[in-house]
């Protein structure tokens, strides 16, 4: 029984012992000799802090920068205030130089800074910023090689997955079946939701502001609900009071994965029991059984030989329907995927939406001849009549506009790409487990 004893905690020993050298070595050695490693070719940047890295210099210096009002609305202003770490290291470590293993990767074109890379510390990985028109095209030509990445936290895959993280054959098996609810013959019949949604909103803007004079007004919170009120409609139709209610809940989620992903997740924390983690899990659980209760009523109503919806639930079902007809249950996707595909929707089209109008008016607010032709190209082409699809082609000046507004303040601040095999980028060979990133704030 003795002898049995000691084996038995001989082995718990060992198996701690080999688990606490892993997280030593991710934590410490690892990084410690990839920072040699990048030194030794001519990178410079802060020295490793264990676990950390970077993170908490990041994060005073974003709220630092936050604190400070934005004085000219250039793009000069937003940089420093989006990445401000990243122009800091830019400005005391830049160095020309590429890739190495376990790594993320910067890619950015700079108005202020040329041609000069550095590494910060995301945690225990380093992150080189590169700039090189060449390497970017090959990173986003090579999307076989360069994939999309999964997320360090595993928090941040309860808020929508969808076709936007899939790859190879299953991003085209998506594609393919979502493409037809953005045919153009389809994206009419959504115009009237659109214009119900703006025509609401100037209603509460006229009750707000008094018919003679004029009164300042945070369009924001309004720019949110617009957005929000539009997807809600074009995404679940005749249900949209109950979509509404499902993107709230989405906010809310997101809010806490915001917060998540400011600090460095340590393994095995989404199961701790805490107030944030249990509201996360509850908020998964309304949205997929409120989504998929919509879904049922959708499939039933086509099963009795209801005409679909022109929103975008119906012709998604209606595209996969007749997928699984035609080819079988493979190529066709599953109810799960089809409400990850509803959660995306609304999540990659509500910020993104809501952001580029309120830049939108920004710019337009500084620079008011723009303002007066839009505003005139609009009267010409609709009048003061209810917009018609058709005519939508001739707003050539409001497209320019919307076009340079994502230009100088795009929605997304990077874009992510991992290497899963050994590759080559320039001149430099990398290895699987390289980040590479894209980033559109400082071009």
């Amino acid at each position: 029984m003795d002898v049995l004893q000691l084996s038995v905690a001989l082995s718990c020993v060992a198996v701690v012992l080999v688990y606490a050298w892993k997280i030593l070595n991710w934590a410490w050695f690892r990084p410690r000799k990839v920072e040699k490693c990048l030194r030794q070719q001519g990178l410079r940047g802060n020295s490793y802090r264990f676990l950390f890295g970077d993170f908490k210099e990041m994060k005073m210096m974003v709220k630092e920068a936050k604190s400070k009002p934005i004085i000219n609305f250039s793009n000069q202003d937003v940089v420093p205030r989006v990445i401000p770490f990243i122009l800091k290291a830019l400005k005391n470590y830049g160095i020309y130089i590429y890739i190495y293993i376990y790594i993320y990767i910067y890619i950015m074109q700079s108005n202020f800074i040329a041609c000069q890379n550095c590494f910060m510390w995301f945690g225990p990985r380093p992150a080189v910023i590169v700039f090189d028109p060449e390497a970017i095209r090959e990173v986003l030509s090579k999307s076989y090689i360069f994939q999309k990445p999964t997320a360090s936290n595993p928090l941040s895959r309860l808020l929508a997955r969808g076709v936007a993280v899939y790859e190879t054959d299953k991003w085209a098996k998506h594609r393919k079946l979502i493409n037809p609810a953005f045919h153009v013959e389809k994206l009419k019949h959504m115009l009237p939701s659109f214009y119900l949604s703006c025509a609401d909103m100037l209603s509460k803007w006229e009750k707000i502001v008094p018919s003679e004079g004029s009164r300042e007004l945070d369009v924001w919170p309004y720019l949110q609900s617009l957005t929000s009120d539009a997807i809600s409609r074009t995404a679940f139709g005749s249900n949209y009071e109950e979509g509404r209610k499902i993107f709230e809940l989405q906010k809310e989620q997101a809010e806490f994965i915001m917060q998540a992903n400011r600090s460095v997740y340590i393994p095995g924390s989404r199961f701790l029991p805490t107030k944030s983690n249990k509201r996360m899990k509850e908020t998964v659980k309304e949205i997929e059984s409120s989504v998929l209760r919509i879904i049922n009523k959708r499939i039933k109503a086509m099963e009795a030989g209801e005409a679909s919806s022109d929103d975008l639930l119906g012709l998604l079902l209606e595209s996969n329907f007749k997928e699984i007809q035609q080819r079988g249950n493979r190529f066709g996707m599953s109810l799960k995927e089809v409400i990850e595909e509803c959660k995306l929707f609304y999540f990659a089209g509500q910020e993104t939406t809501s952001t580029m109008l309120v830049w939108t008016m920004i710019l337009l607010s500084k620079h008011k001849d723009w303002q007066v032709r839009a505003r005139d190209e609009v009267l010409q082409v609709f009048g003061r009549g209810k917009p018609d699809y058709q005519e939508l082609n001739n707003l050539k000046i409001v497209s320019m506009i919307f076009h340079e507004v994502l230009r100088l303040y795009p929605p997304a601040v990077m874009l992510a790409r991992i290497t899963q095999t050994e590759s080559k980028l320039g001149k430099v060979t990398g290895w699987s487990a390289a980040y590479v990133t894209i980033n559109y704030v400082a071009q």
